[in-house]
């Protein structure tokens, strides 16, 4: 054995543990890791989303500009949080997600069992209330304070149809077409576009919703119309799952 042999026997540094190649599934964490992860992220969204909103409406009254520093910014926020704990929990953020991936894999499909769906949805729903106050405290408005934003019009429950259908199909065909490394900017930047090209600014998330409804901000939405845009939010889910389906049907093996 050589001199440097020796010395490299002898260092007390260990070696470096062989690491995944990229692209490949990370190890699973701990459930209670996961819910952590879905809660701690979907708190830094909505506190993101109505922060922004607040922040805009002090800076100018111009409603175009106050929508596009909300949307730039959910945009970015959404993107890094996706980028950090979609290794963790898989970034669901939303119930609707996770309750389509626990409904495709009851049915043979890659997706989160119903013991997970079980401890993400409180943990979503408590970390957007969590955010809405986190928000509200960092601007100096009451921590709690119903919104007065009604959003119950026709139009707007429409746009959470188009906008919750259509992210459905985007995670389930990046999931099918082996692109969920480009998640995090293509997510974000679905949710960006849909803030202008749908009635209701693309909510598509009933924690979202139910978080938004403690802040009467800009970004808020009554409680009357919760009932409404959550209902629309689940049946966009199904329509998702639907066009997912059909656009990116499983692949038949074939006799060799």
């Amino acid at each position: 054995m050589t001199a440097t042999h020796e010395a490299a026997a002898e260092s007390p540094i260990p070696a470096a543990e062989p690491q995944p190649a990229p692209g490949a599934t990370p190890p699973r964490r701990p459930l209670t890791a996961r819910a952590a992860a879905e809660l701690i992220g979907t708190a830094a969204l909505v506190a993101v989303v109505i922060g922004s909103g607040v922040q805009a409406t002090e800076l100018t009254k111009d409603v175009g500009v106050q929508l596009l520093a909300n949307s730039l910014a959910t945009v970015f926020g959404l993107g890094v949080l996706i980028l950090l704990l979609g290794p963790v929990s898989g970034a669901h953020f939303n119930p609707v997600v996770t309750l389509a991936e626990w409904w495709t894999a009851r049915r043979g499909g890659a997706g989160v069992a119903i013991r997970e769906a079980a401890a993400y949805v409180p943990a979503q729903i408590l970390g957007a209330i969590a955010g809405a106050i986190l928000a509200d405290a960092m601007f100096g408005k009451p921590l709690v304070q119903w919104s007065t934003h009604d959003r119950s019009a026709g139009h707007l429950l429409l746009g959470e149809v188009v906008a919750t259908a259509g992210l459905i199909l985007l995670i389930f065909g990046l999931a099918r077409t082996d692109q969920l490394r480009f998640a995090p900017i293509a997510v974000a930047s679905y949710i960006g576009a849909a803030y202008w090209f749908t009635s209701s600014t693309s909510f598509a998330n009933p924690a979202v919703t139910i978080g938004r409804t403690f802040s009467d901000t800009f970004a808020g939405i009554a409680p009357g119309s919760l009932v409404g845009f959550i209902g629309m939010q689940l049946i966009g889910a199904v329509v998702g799952l639907v066009l997912a389906a059909l656009i990116f049907p499983p692949a038949r093996q074939t006799a060799e």
